[in-house]
């Protein structure tokens, strides 16, 4: 399977998570950038609040591409002892790094919120959705970040994921939806026909309507 864009794969992900429609105790979460489209037809479809959860990976100085940890919305700060400690990763060095991660988090906060408040997560179901799922990096943080505020439930969807990966997930998180696992899988953009980068502009857009939507109901 192909999707055309984004949205069209946020609708066909929507049908797969249609027992989660219209609950009071349910809400998705979207990971900028590229999962807000996604999402934004996910929670259309099923009739729920749409908010984003922003999270940086923390790269290892040098070596940025592996995560020692990751900061996410609210304050949350995840480290992984298993890169920390063999590396002697110090104290100081993950403090710097969050420093500089956490200025861009909070300008993306700023961009994408207009000062409304994150939603609340407590004893909700969350569902958190992302464009596809690869090696899983930027998924895995969100969600050992959305573990420490106490949600009912992590459902994990996205559209299209490598077939390890998603089984990976389903240890980690109540509960994996992935719509399509391609064999053999190479990356998440050879699944779209257009996969062009989503600018804060569309992410606010669509955060705004999904915000004016839910005032109406």
């Amino acid at each position: 399977m192909i999707f055309r864009d984004r949205a069209e794969a946020g609708k066909k992900l929507a049908d797969e998570l249609y027992e989660y429609a219209g609950r009071d105790d349910c809400l998705v979460l979207a990971l900028p950038r590229g999962g807000v489209p996604v999402a934004y037809e996910v929670a259309r479809r099923l009739k729920l609040p749409l908010d984003v959860f922003l999270v940086r990976k923390l790269g290892v100085p040098g070596h940025e591409e592996l995560a020692m940890g990751a900061i996410a919305s609210g304050g949350t700060r995840v480290v992984n002892e298993n890169i920390v400690r063999p590396l002697h990763i110090s104290q100081e060095t993950i403090d710097v790094v969050s420093r500089t991660e956490q200025r861009e988090l909070d300008r993306r906060e700023r961009a994408y919120r207009d000062a409304s408040p994150p939603t609340e997560i407590r004893n909700k179901i969350v569902i958190l959705v992302d464009d596809g799922l690869a090696t899983g990096a930027t998924m895995r943080a969100a969600a050992a970040a959305l573990k420490q505020r106490s949600p009912k439930k992590i459902v994990v969807a996205v559209p299209v994921a490598a077939r390890e990966t998603c089984e990976e997930f389903r240890s980690e998180v109540d509960s994996v939806v992935c719509a399509a696992t391609p064999h053999p899988f190479r990356g998440v953009g050879l699944w779209y026909k257009d996969f062009s980068q989503t600018t804060d502009q569309t992410v606010r857009r669509l955060l705004a309507r999904a915000r004016a939507s839910e005032r109406c109901h």
